[in-house]
């Protein structure tokens, strides 16, 4: 066989070919472009690529034209992690020497001995990779705007907490369009002072809040009015500019999370799993886009459950060595899967009895509430990879036996 290993860049790559003995057969350098995939196609086809017989590529990324040309037809990519391919360098050469084309070689020899040791890129769906792409950057949108609206909460703490004291009763606080409203309406306390009752209830009304307008109104002008602690004038409008240049920003971010969430809603319901994902107590669109997002369609990835809880970080590693041995939750796993899992458990908690239940039992038996989340989650993913592998959907007597509850 002949193996093929890529260091890429973001203008250049270096491609080296090697046969089964680990002897170079050819070394290239191309351009990020057009011209640089047809010339790594020619050399992939003068050393005997074809449709029957494709040549398995390593290469440092799983993203990017380049990965999507050589993932067309039935060629197997490998997205190898760079913290491997350094730990792989140290065997061809003990004086840590580094190049680019060395770098090539030394993917190239990965698959040539040990490419049963590591994975190749799924083969999803167009239509399940694009509901990737989405429901990532609506999560990533979410955590943009949440960093922003706490550089804007420490904003105002320094000259405006009446602001902070004002949308402190509503929920998401500044990210709600009646927040951003009053704020760009009085970027001061003072200016806040002097709003009158109907200027509060008009901004209200642009931010498209429907009830309430007048209660809401008389209880904002008593905040904004009520003694409070000013900073000298001049600082005070230098700040309020300083507050207008970021609510832009979160205004933009708020709007990206929210056209990024229809996007989703949109798009997810068309996918075959979607059914099955949403019959699981805990999970409404957004997080079952997440976690389709980092599992895949693609059903041959994981061997058995244990394997895609051990990547979704719910099952416990073991560190063993000589007479010790402990049991430690896992630090290298998938982490937007993580993430989304824990938001899975906490909301299953009051969709699901069962899942209640056995929250409970470990809380009972000494687990703090993260490890009791976790826990509830490696069992919950390993009940959706079940459901998933036999088209099947939740069924909580199945998943939650009320005997075995009783009993426990």
């Amino acid at each position: 066989m002949i193996y093929c290993g890529i260091d890429w860049a973001e203008k250049t790559h270096d491609v080296a070919l090697v046969d089964d003995s680990g002897q170079l057969l050819a070394k290239r350098h191309i351009t990020d472009d057009t011209a640089g995939y047809q010339l790594l196609l020619e050399l992939l086809a003068e050393y005997g690529d074809s449709e029957e017989t494709p040549i398995p590529v390593a290469i440092e990324t799983s993203r990017g034209l380049l990965v999507a040309m050589l993932r067309t037809g039935k060629r197997k990519v490998f997205a190898i992690n760079p913290m491997a391919a350094a730990r792989y360098r140290d065997r061809h050469s003990v004086s840590r020497k580094k190049s680019d084309p060395g770098d090539a070689l030394v993917l190239a020899n990965i698959l040539r001995t040990d490419m049963h040791a590591h994975r190749p890129l799924l083969n999803d769906s167009h239509l399940g990779r694009a509901i990737a792409v989405l429901a990532r950057a609506q999560q990533d949108a979410l955590w943009n705007r949440q960093q922003l609206a706490n550089q804007l909460r420490s904003l105002l703490r320094e000259y405006y907490p009446a602001a902070l004291d004002a949308v402190a009763k509503w929920e998401n606080g500044l990210c709600r369009p009646e927040a951003r409203e009053l704020l760009k309406a009085a970027p001061t306390p003072s200016r806040a002072a002097r709003l009158t009752r109907t200027q509060l209830q008009a901004a209200l009304k642009r931010a498209g809040r429907k009830r309430s307008i007048d209660a809401e109104a008389d209880r904002l002008r008593d905040v904004f009015r009520a003694e409070a602690a000013h900073q000298p004038p001049l600082i005070e409008e230098a700040l309020g500019k300083q507050m207008l240049a970021l609510l832009i920003q979160l205004e933009a971010a708020c709007t990206a999370a929210d056209d990024l969430a229809n996007e989703v809603e949109e798009a997810f319901p068309q996918h075959p799993d979607a059914e099955i994902l949403l019959s699981f107590p805990g999970l409404g669109i957004q997080l079952a886009a997440r976690v389709l997002a980092e599992i895949g369609d693609d059903r041959t990835r994981f061997a058995d459950a244990r394997g895609l809880k051990a990547y979704a970080g719910s099952s416990p590693i073991t560190r063993a060595s000589g007479k010790k041995s402990c049991v430690t939750r896992r630090w290298v796993k998938n982490d937007r899967l993580n993430h989304a899992g824990y938001l899975w458990a906490f909301a299953s908690l009051r969709a699901s009895a069962g899942a209640n239940a056995h929250y409970r039992r470990r809380r009972e038996h000494g687990d703090w509430h993260a490890a009791a989340q976790r826990n509830l989650f490696n069992r919950m993913i390993g009940q959706l990879y079940h459901c998933l592998q036999r088209r099947e959907l939740f069924d909580e007597s199945t998943a939650f036996p009320t005997e075995l509850v009783a009993a426990a």
